[in-house]
């Protein structure tokens, strides 16, 4: 986890700070250990002669970074889950030769198993029904009379509403090379939004780069659509491998990328800046677009929001895709396409031809709760609390996996992606996790070459309650046997 942040030098640093940097240094050295409690907020009052909200504003800003946690009635303790990083995960290096999409026979398995209420939700990388702000949506929905019921229940512009773009657009100001309201289409979620993108660039037998892994949702919509993929290899902490990218776009006929900068899936890396950058001048060279599955930047546990791929673009390349599916409610489908240009026209042709529109109601209701600043108050909440939920569960795996297992502490999103001992077969461990009704997902369908055997991927959606923690030990257990058997 990175330090709280400094900018600017001690003594002229606001009070709450220099208090919070201080009960960090004393963390970090072990004066606290994990899962210790930390002093009381009118003891650390009367000692420091701090006010009392100073005091709790500097809890505030550890809480935020990850290092504490609030307790009901018992005040702030150490996360039980810092210690000492992992080690880095194995990277595999493959030649990214254009290829048909071949499935794993589990896929469709693994998706009906996320959605199922029978099973322990760890595949599930959506918004959990926990964090759903259900009585803000119900409470806006009373608010309606009869003439927004009706209005709200015929069809919208196939662009859609009006006052949705337009709050979409705002949550890019203050960003460079933001979208403009126009220039937005709303989809039925980041799946359509993604698909209309593909279609906009690309035609059946087209190259597409991707990440390898990668989300498989990708690779089912590529195979569909006829494409091929050639994999380019991701670091786990900081994303695709430009060196591996730029020799496949010398050796093949590439269409378009796809690509995920921010928390990407399934290994939450997050590409740096210089690297952005870099990335856009080796597109913009060769004036080939890339289309940006950005569902994820929203959930960034330190600092602020990661710059997009826009900032550099200076060509029209990016085409930005996201959705509300992991921020506010997946059973809302409403997720978004911004693009400019021709392939914008294209895409609000082809949306237009396909989908005729996304559900008028659903977009008013998110409209509205945008509008009324309740997103922004109910992120600050998601935020830490997916935040406590990675650390959590990161600490069960640690604890009761086989030794040697590895994975890397994303800043953000909801994944957690670890590679098992040798010899612990992924697949294997799904399969009997399934008769245990715990939902996972296997790393082998997240690449479409046989690669990935040994890994899993676990979501941090949602609380890390006693059933999901009984699972995850449950999980542990599981591959334990597995190693057995295998040796």
């Amino acid at each position: 986890m990175d330090p709280l942040p400094a900018e600017t030098p001690p003594e002229r640093r606001f009070r709450y700070r220099r208090l919070a940097a201080d009960l960090e240094r004393r963390i970090r050295a072990g004066d606290f250990r994990p899962g210790d409690r930390l002093p009381s907020i009118r003891r650390l009052h009367r000692a420091t002669g701090l006010s009392v909200s100073t005091v709790y504003r500097a809890f505030l800003e550890l809480e935020e970074a990850g290092l504490v946690e609030a307790h009901p009635r018992s005040g702030y303790r150490v996360q039980p889950a810092l210690w000492p990083p992992p080690p880095s995960l194995t990277h595999r290096r493959v030649k990214p030769a254009p290829q048909p999409i071949r499935l794993a026979a589990e896929l469709s398995s693994v998706i009906a198993a996320t959605s199922d209420p029978e099973f322990v939700p760890l595949g599930n990388t959506g918004m959990d029904a926990a964090h759903v702000p259900a009585k803000a949506f119900a409470r806006m929905v009373r608010e309606m009379n009869r003439f927004e019921w009706r209005s709200r229940l015929g069809y919208s512009p196939p662009e859609g509403l009006p006052e949705l773009r337009r709050e979409i657009a705002l949550r890019d100001v203050g960003l460079p090379g933001g979208f403009r309201a126009e220039e937005i289409v709303v989809t039925s979620g980041c799946t359509e939004a993604i698909a209309l993108a593909l279609q906009a660039v690309a035609r059946p037998g087209d190259t597409i780069a991707v990440e390898s892994p990668t989300h498989f949702a990708v690779l089912q919509l590529l195979k569909e659509q006829g494409m091929l993929a050639a994999e380019v290899v991701v670091d786990p902490r900081e994303g695709i491998l430009l060196a591996d990218l730029e020799h496949c776009l010398e050796k093949h006929p590439v269409r378009a990328c796809f690509l995920m900068p921010h928390f990407q899936n399934p290994t939450g890396a997050l590409m740096p800046a210089q690297k952005k950058k870099r990335l856009l001048e080796i597109l913009s060279r060769r004036g080939i677009p890339v289309i940006v599955d950005d569902i994820s930047a929203p959930l960034h546990f330190t600092g602020n929001r990661p710059l997009p791929l826009t900032a550099w673009d200076r060509q029209g390349l990016v085409i930005q895709c996201s959705s509300f599916s992991k921020t506010l409610a997946p059973g809302l489908r409403i997720g978004w396409v911004a693009a400019r240009g021709e392939r914008l026209e294209k895409i609000r042709r082809l949306k237009a031809a396909t989908s005729i529109c996304t559900s008028s109601l659903d977009q008013a209701i998110v409209a509205r709760f945008l509008a009324s600043g309740a997103y922004d108050r109910h992120l600050l909440r998601l935020r830490v609390a997916v935040g406590r939920q990675r650390l959590l569960t990161a600490d069960l795996v640690r604890r009761h996996f086989p030794e040697g297992t590895r994975f890397a502490l994303p800043q953000g999103g909801t994944l957690l992606w670890i590679e098992l001992p040798q010899g612990i077969d992924g697949l294997e461990l799904y399969r009997r996790a399934y008769a245990r009704k715990i939902a996972i997902v296997p790393g082998a369908i997240c690449a479409n070459s046989p690669r990935f055997r040994n890994f899993i991927l676990l979501s941090c959606a949602g609380p890390v309650d006693p059933r999901v923690s009984a699972a995850i030990v449950t999980l542990g257990e599981i591959a334990r046997r597995v190693q057995d058997q295998r040796f």
